[in-house]
């Protein structure tokens, strides 16, 4: 009797699941934006959700949270119930926040339900550096060590991650290191020859190198990119980045962890179909963003890839405050 009284409780509860997929979304889903508003986070997700919208036939009322390098807005979304009615609209961030002493808590602890888009990290020189590409400015660094002046934001942001990558790759580089606050200020001390070389996301730099402001060395993927198609790929350099690419800021929907199954899939293919339209797909091309709008296991392995990447060359690059290991974060190939 008591094993049919605890089936029968079992099918109940699948029941009543099911019911509240079937119903869903019957109230608005609240939409958490990690970043301020006109920020890229912030565009991307105000593009997307209205086409999300439609399809899920209900509202997503977004608002954007700030602080804690986007862990304010994290916890807020973890505190709250898994049933699909609030969403992270969130940037690559927590994937580093354990090993940069900046939380607790990162996208383990949520389901993907899309990555939408990732940008593409390039690497710049000022047009008066002595060297054309990126095998030029190796050589350049063999025959000058100790003068190249490279530019960067800080530990975990993009420029440290692809220094990071380079010494990885080639070896320890014998560069002095020019601490700016953002790309902005970096991409501007270049143009004025404060600094020679500057890895930057291909979006905040696409205009003034189209400009003739500075000249591009070489693209951080395995294959060039569509807008600057004479600017090799880094892999043609060196297959060893093959081990980290491709690697770049990204967007992405996520739902708390134990958020039903069929409210993930709701979920993932309202923003699959969103991702598809062409006026986003336009936003994504003009801001030189590469479209991925992927979710389910494929999700599940680019964030781990990027993860394992990101985390052990911050780490061998003495950058983190904890080891990857401490958390089970595995070696890229492990």
């Amino acid at each position: 009797m008591k094993r049919f009284i605890i089936g029968a409780v079992s099918a109940l509860a699948v029941s009543a699941t099911a019911a509240f997929a079937a119903d869903y979304p019957s109230k608005e889903i609240q939409g958490i934006i990690q970043w301020g508003a006109g920020g890229s986070t912030d565009t991307v997700m105000r593009a997307v959700t209205p086409h999300a919208e439609d399809v899920l036939g209900g509202t997503v009322v977004m608002q954007n949270m700030t602080g804690g390098v986007g862990a304010i807005a994290l916890n807020k979304v973890a505190g709250m119930k898994a049933d699909g009615y609030t969403l992270l609209m969130g940037a690559e961030n927590p994937l580093i926040y354990k090993i940069m002493g900046l939380g607790k808590k990162d996208y383990s602890d949520f389901v993907p339900v899309d990555i939408l888009a990732r940008g593409t990290a390039i690497l710049v020189a000022n047009n008066n550096a002595p060297f054309d590409d990126y095998a030029g400015m190796l050589q350049y660094i063999k025959d000058h060590p100790g003068e190249l002046r490279i530019g960067s934001t800080g530990p975990g942001g993009l420029p440290s991650v692809v220094t990071a990558m380079m010494e990885a790759v080639e070896g320890d580089l014998d560069v002095i290191s020019v601490p700016y606050d953002g790309d902005g200020p970096a991409l501007t001390a270049l143009q004025g020859g404060a600094i020679d070389v500057m890895p930057a996301v291909l979006g905040a730099s696409i205009e003034a190198i189209k400009a003739g402001n500075m000249k591009p060395l070489a693209v951080m993927d395995t294959e060039k990119n569509e807008f600057l198609p004479d600017v090799p790929a880094i892999t043609s350099f060196n297959e060893g980045y093959n081990t980290y690419l491709p690697w770049g800021p990204f967007f992405g929907v996520f739902v708390k962890k134990g958020t039903p199954d069929d409210v993930v899939a709701k979920l993932s293919a309202a923003y699959k179909e969103a991702a598809n339209q062409d006026d986003f797909k336009t936003l994504m091309h003009n801001r030189g963003f590469t479209l991925m709008n992927i979710s389910g296991q494929e999700a599940e392995d680019f964030l781990t890839k990027w993860q394992q990447g990101t985390s052990w060359l911050l780490q061998d690059a003495g950058l983190t405050k904890s080891s990857p290991e401490e958390f089970g974060i595995k070696r890229p190939g492990e």
